[in-house]
């Protein structure tokens, strides 16, 4: 059953009649009702939305603004105890110096871009460009998938 529906911020703006475009109407269909489970429609585009949300909190945590262990699920403990010990060593030199470039440090972190390369089935190696208030600077990951979700078992800031 295809109903057609008009957009309705069309006739807001004073557009005539004719102009407001008809759009069909689609069914919703709850996703894995079939019984199939649920899946990404791309694991290359997964990964990629991974590595970015995870880099972007990983600034995040240097910059001092967000808590380490909202990213304990994500990274292994390895890659955990080194993000938390360079974030340590960035809040002590803070203390130590009055450089207004180092209190800008890791600032208004933006990742500028992502790139993913398949090492092996289920393992993915990234690197991402990351742009701050002070410099640019280059992030690389290493994702392997785990039974439930994707880890990061390499995290390297440059």
């Amino acid at each position: 059953m295809n109903a057609v529906t008009p957009i309705r911020s069309a006739r807001i703006t004073g557009a005539p009649a004719a102009a407001v475009r008809q759009v069909p109407s689609r069914p919703v269909i709850a996703p894995g009702a079939q019984g199939q489970p649920l899946r990404a429609a791309d694991e290359n585009s997964e990964v990629l939305a991974i590595t970015r949300s995870t880099v972007q909190a990983a600034m995040e945590v240097l910059a001092g603004v967000r808590p380490i262990h909202q990213l304990a699920r994500r990274l292994d403990p390895r890659c955990l105890a080194v993000l938390q010990h360079r974030a340590a060593l960035i809040r002590r030199e803070q203390a130590r110096s009055a450089s207004p470039a180092l209190a800008r440090l890791h600032r208004n972190s933006v990742v500028r871009s992502v790139r993913v390369c398949e090492v092996s089935p289920g393992i993915y190696e990234a690197s991402a460009v990351v742009i701050d208030d002070v410099r640019a600077r280059a992030v690389a990951v290493r994702l392997e998938r785990g039974k439930q979700a994707w880890h990061v078992t390499e995290f390297v800031v440059g």
